[in-house]
């Protein structure tokens, strides 16, 4: 008894300390931002295209497009090879060798970010060069490489979800005499969106604060996105350009104030996403 009453008191100073680390970090982030914000205009920075610290232009329009740009084309070629791949692996595959992919899956999430990176400029980059492009380095090729990391998240919540399903309904399917193919296809497949649903919201989390890998794939260019050209994200911006500027500095302001609004794009696209699922499912 006493036990659970001190589990119960640990695990609410646990919450509570995670809440305020959170709390601390974007308070720190939204006073920096305040003081950016007090002699540039709000809308010129989320609206302005021109990215030009030097000449004191601040336009975040264009790095924000590509973030969500990346985020969302990784997203979009990850769902439909990771909710394939967790069918495969329920229904078509012996346990032991499921077992062993598992641990692919697991190990595939441990890879470093920087890891991939140079992995994609070894082979995407240097194949989009051979390819005709005169730089390897695009959206695409960020974007691919973004998908193999979500990967495993969407694999694992899929997977999940499915086995669930799966015993739940086979007993009354086979005994029903219903076609495996019929049973993935009318259960699996209808009743599997929420585990879709939360697999999207934890991949675009991953996806929209990756920083390493998309940052040695993209080019860096504080331009429009285009899926073949270079492109440049907040995450990426921030980590090559925080430690060259002055502390205090309207650059340096400008850059957590572009933290701040990655930290409420990320809220407000879960929001948007918690609140289709419950609309819809």
């Amino acid at each position: 008894m006493y036990k659970d009453i001190y589990f119960k008191r640990f695990l609410k100073f646990a919450t509570f300390i995670s809440f305020a680390i959170v709390f601390l970090i974007i308070l720190f982030m939204a006073k920096e931002s305040f003081l950016f914000f007090k002699d540039y205009s709000f809308f010129d920075f989320i609206l302005g295209d021109k990215w030009r610290p030097n000449y004191n232009k601040f336009g975040a329009f264009n790095i924000i497009i590509g973030t969500l740009y990346i985020a969302f084309l990784g997203v979009f070629i990850a769902l439909p090879i990771g909710f394939g791949f967790s069918i495969f692996l329920c229904f078509f595959v012996p346990k032991k060798i499921k077992d062993f992919l598992n641990f692919l899956v697991l190990f595939l999430a441990s890879i470093p970010s920087v890891v991939y990176g140079f992995l994609g400029l070894s082979i995407l980059v240097k194949g989009f060069e051979v390819l005709g492009k005169s730089s390897g380095e695009s959206v695409l090729a960020g974007g691919i490489i973004l998908s193999i990391m979500v990967l495993p998240f969407i694999i694992n919540v899929n997977t999940q979800t499915i086995e669930i399903l799966k015993n739940k309904y086979e007993k009354s399917s086979n005994a029903l005499g219903v076609d495996k193919f019929y049973f993935i296809q009318r259960i699996i497949i209808r009743n599997s969106l929420k585990g879709i649903f939360v697999g999207i919201i934890l991949s675009l989390g991953r996806a929209i604060g990756e920083t390493m890998a998309v940052m040695m794939v993209i080019g860096n260019a504080h331009i429009f996105p285009n899926l073949f050209g270079k492109s440049s994200t907040i995450s990426s911006t921030i980590a090559l350009e925080m430690g060259m500027v002055e502390v205090n500095s309207t650059h340096y302001q400008a850059l957590f104030a572009m933290g701040l609004f990655l930290v409420f794009m990320i809220i407000c696209i879960n929001i948007l996403i918690d609140f289709l699922k419950k609309k819809f499912i």
